[in-house]
């Protein structure tokens, strides 16, 4: 089957998660998380639930079992965490869950970040996977990484995602 025809039998909403972790940030200042909910909204996909939770392992797990044990919930996307400081956990918690990892997502997005910002992309731990028939995107804190995953790689492809494991 060709790669259009393929696509073409995709789901044509998604129902998705968004998920900030910041020790810093709230309402008013999750821009990032505001930045994934109105993509996906502008992309005809459904905003099911909207979350901002510390960057501690137990509250980031509570929050990720509840979303996969949901039949509304068919994507989650994570902001932050995903860097080298001592508090960012975001990704050691992911993949603990992961039943399958897309390694292409962050091998990709470390590849366009290079272009953008340069060697200190190799910083960024972005990565995805499947748990539980849900996908699982996890992404930088700032709105330029969230910006380039979500119009790049995320957005293109979530459909197409979503009808491969359903």
């Amino acid at each position: 089957m060709a790669v259009e025809e393929h696509k073409s039998q995709s789901a044509r909403q998604v129902s998705a998660a968004v998920l900030t972790v910041s020790d810093t940030r709230n309402s008013a200042g999750d821009t990032s998380g505001r930045l994934i909910r109105d993509l996906l909204r502008e992309a005809n996909h459904r905003v099911v639930s909207h979350r901002i939770v510390r960057d501690e392992p137990e509250e980031i797990r509570e929050c990720l079992r509840e979303w996969i044990d949901s039949v509304a919930v068919q994507v989650i996307l994570i902001s932050g965490g995903t860097g080298l400081a001592a508090r960012d956990i975001t990704i050691e918690v992911l993949e603990s869950f992961l039943e399958k990892k897309i390694t292409g997502f962050g091998e990709l997005f470390r590849s366009l970040s290079f272009q953008e910002i340069g060697a200190s992309a190799m910083l960024s731990r972005a990565a995805a996977g499947i748990c539980g028939g849900t996908i699982l995107v996890a992404m930088p804190g700032s709105e330029p990484a969230v910006r380039l995953a979500m119009t790049r790689l995320v957005i293109p492809e979530l459909a197409h995602m979503v009808w491969l494991i359903s």
